[in-house]
C-alpha cells in the first residue's frame, strides 16, 4: 500500500505571509489541526494549532499581526506519494509526528497523511506508532 492510497488529496494551503488569524479561521472551517505552508507550489513548512497556541499565544503575539512564517514548523519531514506506508509510518514514528505532507516526485504537495489515515492499514501498527509519537520530546530550550 502506498501513501497515495491513504492520504487526503489536495490539501488547503496557506502562505507564510498570511496571519495566524487567517490560519486559525481556515483550520476551524476545514476542521483540521495543520495546514501546509506554501510559497507558490513550494512547500516551506506546516503550521499547526499547537504552533498558534504554544509558540504565538504563549509569547503574547497578536494573531492579527503575526505572520504564519514566524511560528510555522520549517524543519519538515515529508514522504512521497509512491512510498510504502510502512516506510512512512517508520518515518513518523522516528520523527514523532502525527501528520506528514505527501509530495509527488516533482516535489509538489499532493496530499497530507495522518496517523488516523494509517489506522485503516493496521490498528496494531498504528497503536505502536502512537505510543512512540506520544513519548515526551526533549524541550527545545
Amino acid at each position: 500500500m502506498r501513501a497515495s492510497d491513504l492520504m487526503t488529496p489536495n490539501p488547503q494551503t496557506i502562505s507564510p505571509d498570511d496571519t495566524l488569524k487567517r490560519a486559525a479561521e481556515l483550520m476551524d472551517d476545514l476542521d483540521v489541526g495543520v495546514l501546509p505552508v506554501c510559497e507558490g507550489e513550494r512547500l516551506t513548512g506546516v503550521v499547526t494549532d499547537r504552533d498558534i497556541t504554544v509558540r504565538a499565544t504563549a509569547a503574547g503575539q497578536a494573531p492579527t499581526q503575526t505572520k504564519v512564517a514566524e511560528v510555522m514548523t520549517a524543519d519538515l519531514r515529508w514522504c512521497f506519494e509512491d512510498e510504502d506506508v510502512d516506510e512512512v509510518e517508520r518515518l513518523m514514528r522516528q520523527a514523532q509526528i502525527r501528520r506528514i505532507p505527501v509530495l509527488n516526485r516533482d516535489r509538489k504537495l499532493v496530499g497530507m497523511l495522518s496517523l488516523g489515515d494509517l489506522a485503516a492499514k493496521s490498528a496494531r501498527d498504528v497503536r505502536d506508532t502512537l505510543d512512540v509519537i506520544s513519548q515526551p520530546p526533549r524541550p527545545d530550550r
